[in-house]
């Protein structure tokens, strides 16, 4: 945390020149970089999509030298993409009533049958599809979080009641309590669901055969409720999706017999499936029971979903494949990957294993599409090593030197004769230089043990009355914040209580890698979900000014928060109120004063790369005191993060915003592959 220099032994290391931030590679620039910062995410340049309220700018202002960070990697956000387009009313999406396979909607564009002209732009204008399916999932994830940080607090609620009746009293005729009891489990993803559909932010609301845009073959849904939010299967429960009735009135489905198959699930919910990757034997929908045995209790007719794909069959038209595995990663015990396009073959009836009729429907995958991700019923993707002997390429254990709760290992398979980062100092805690003195004035709340009740915690209360955090998988933040406010060392909760999340170090194992042209870079082994986090950024706490004319020292992070929160230079802003803290009309605030120089001093944070589109975002969090200029800087997860996926933030770099000891301006190629990369880092 900010100010929290612990003593420690410090890993030495020879020192060595710097390298770009991140370890990108200086390359093709027309100058040494110079007074470069490492900052956040700018909307400036480039459209992107906002969810608070605009400031309008009366002018331009050209920076040079130094670039003020915005706190808003992430783009982590409360509400869903608002759609350009307007649909018809959206009867229903089979995530709680109505007709299966329904949906009437007005509307369309393209050739919806064969999956073509469906790139058209629903969120902004500029964005690819891949971002529009990033800023879908993030929007339900946030959705998510909310409603399960509602349902811990019901719980709650519902523990308090039970201890107030005497153990010796008849539970049956304990008044609500037992009533609540029953109505323990509420589906927070449904809830979720449901408000992007009332809301109109399902990405693809209108189903379609084929392919969608921005869903590749490989794409893993952590849940079905992520494919339901972006269209690729509308059904949360049943295993096949189709067209209703009500398309057969579009001019683009003229001369299809409806009901058609537009996507079936695989996850073993059958007894008579059989998959063999490139060719699968199917078992029709309904007849079984619901208890998650798989036997058939009644005979299957040949009805909405066994009818769709025996019309698809008779069409000659595709269908999406998705498999589902078995996974502890998801909170729903499966991930669901995205198989590709098939065509249904034949179809049969016979008697099942049970002994009651079901039907059955041979698919064969179409040619000429990317290799399966996923082959028998044995998950194939990305496969991250157990121990440090599967490792390639090992150069160093541990570059924490023990300071993490869990090793850092280094592997370089890049260069010729393979070394690990030298030319730092590993320090897991931010540092102070000498000539400033952190504020210890929190007074802190009262609570004993953990922090429980929002209404009674007074740190709770700095945060809107609410926890910040839920408890779910370790502790998530929930959406981010302008600020957040932990429980510091005046509390009178213990370490581990929810709202100290970021101060319980690693929860996932990292790995610093050796890239072909971005230098060092960072993954993790472990599945992390959004809103998880992966940890602060250390070095040495500075004023900005001693820092100006370090030169060729590309670690640096203005603590910009202050800024932030007043949209100063094209940063948007986040939730929340903390005029209380500071003066708002205070010139100084217009430029940060203290900075993280993580040049000869920090930990992993400093090797994680930029990306134009990250999966990570930054947070401004104080516990300690609440001097906001001093903010702790921390990273959180803005997406779902796949074992050895590598992590990224985006630096936040105005382009033609760095300018070297000549006056000239300094450029430097993004090498990040983002769809949407805007092809220089500044």
């Amino acid at each position: 945390m900010v100010g929290d220099a612990i003593e420690r032994a410090p890993v030495a290391l020879p020192m060595v020149p710097a390298v770009s931030p991140g370890g990108e590679e200086i390359a093709s620039v027309e100058a040494t970089a110079s007074g470069g910062r490492r900052c956040s995410l700018r909307w400036m340049g480039k459209e992107r999509p906002y969810y608070g309220r605009r400031k309008v700018e009366t002018g331009t202002k050209k920076q040079v030298v130094r670039k003020r960070a915005k706190l808003d990697f992430g783009k982590q956000v409360s509400e869903a993409p608002s759609a350009s387009f307007q649909s018809g009313e959206l009867v229903d999406l089979n995530t709680g009533g109505g007709l299966e396979g329904e949906a009437v909607l007005n509307g369309g564009g393209g050739n919806a049958v064969n999956g073509e002209g469906g790139d058209w732009d629903q969120t902004g204008p500029g964005k690819s599809a891949q971002a529009r399916v990033k800023e879908t999932l993030r929007a339900f994830n946030s959705h998510y979080l909310h409603f399960v940080q509602g349902e811990e607090q019901r719980c709650k609620q519902v523990e308090a009641k039970l201890s107030k009746v005497p153990k010796s009293s008849n539970p049956k005729r304990g008044g609500g309590c037992e009533e609540d009891v029953k109505r323990a489990s509420k589906r927070p993803d449904l809830k979720a669901i449901s408000k992007m559909i009332k809301m109109g932010t399902v990405l693809y609301p209108e189903k379609r055969i084929g392919h969608l845009p921005g869903i590749d073959v490989g794409h893993q849904f952590y849940s079905r409720a992520e494919m339901v939010v972006v269209g690729l299967h509308s059904h949360w429960l049943n295993g096949i999706d189709y067209m209703g009735q009500s398309y057969a009135k579009l001019e683009q489905y003229k001369g299809y017999k409806f009901p058609l198959a537009v996507c079936i699930v695989l996850s073993g919910m059958y007894e008579d499936d059989l998959d063999n990757s490139e060719n699968i034997v199917y078992t029709g929908q309904g007849g079984h029971d619901l208890l998650g045995n798989k036997h058939q209790i009644r005979d299957q007719k040949m009805e909405r979903g066994n009818l769709a794909l025996k019309n698809s069959m008779e069409n000659g038209l595709p269908v999406r494949v998705v498999r589902g595995h078995e996974s502890a990663s998801s909170y729903c015990g499966k991930i669901y990957t995205y198989d590709g396009l098939y065509k249904v073959g034949r179809y049969w009836a016979e008697k099942g294993i049970s002994g009651f009729t079901v039907f059955k429907y041979q698919l064969k995958r179409l040619e000429a599409q990317p290799r399966l991700m996923t082959g028998q019923v044995r998950f194939t993707h990305a496969q991250a090593p157990t121990s440090f002997s599967e490792l390639q390429g090992l150069v160093c254990p541990d570059i924490s030197g023990g300071q993490e709760k869990f090793p850092i290992p280094v592997t370089n398979m890049v260069d010729d004769l393979p070394v690990a980062p030298i030319g730092f100092t590993y320090q897991k805690s931010l540092q102070v230089a000498d000539n400033l003195k952190i504020p210890m004035n929190t007074v802190g709340c009262k609570c004993k043990g953990y922090c429980i009740d929002p209404r009674t915690c007074a740190c709770a209360r700095l945060n809107g009355s609410d926890f910040p955090y839920v408890h779910k998988d370790g502790g998530r933040l929930v959406e981010a914040k302008a600020v957040v406010f932990e429980c510091g060392p005046n509390c009178g909760c213990g370490v581990d209580c929810v709202n100290r999340t970021s101060q319980q170090g690693l929860k996932y194992r990292l790995e610093v890698f050796r890239t072909p042209n971005k230098g060092w870079a960072v993954r993790s082994w472990d599945t992390i979900p959004s809103g998880a986090p992966i940890c602060e950024y250390t070095g040495i706490l500075r004023k900005t000014d001693d820092v100006e004319n370090v030169s060729e020292n590309n670690y640096i992070f203005d603590i910009d928060c202050l800024q932030t929160m007043q949209g100063l230079d094209g940063r948007a802003r986040r939730p929340g109120d903390i005029s209380f803290l500071t003066n708002f009309d205070d010139k100084k605030s217009e430029v940060p004063e203290y900075c993280i120089d993580a040049g000869s001093i920090g930990n992993v944070a400093r090797f994680i790369n930029h990306s134009c589109q990250p999966n990570l975002f930054v947070q401004c969090i104080l516990s300690l005191h609440h001097d906001i200029k001093m903010a702790k800087i921390m990273l959180f997860a803005a997406d779902t993060i796949s074992p050895l996926q590598e992590l990224t933030y985006d630096y936040g770099y105005a382009l033609d915003s760095v300018v070297g000891s000549d006056g000239k301006i300094i450029k430097m190629p993004c090498y990040c592959g983002a769809a949407d990369c805007r092809k220089r880092l500044y």
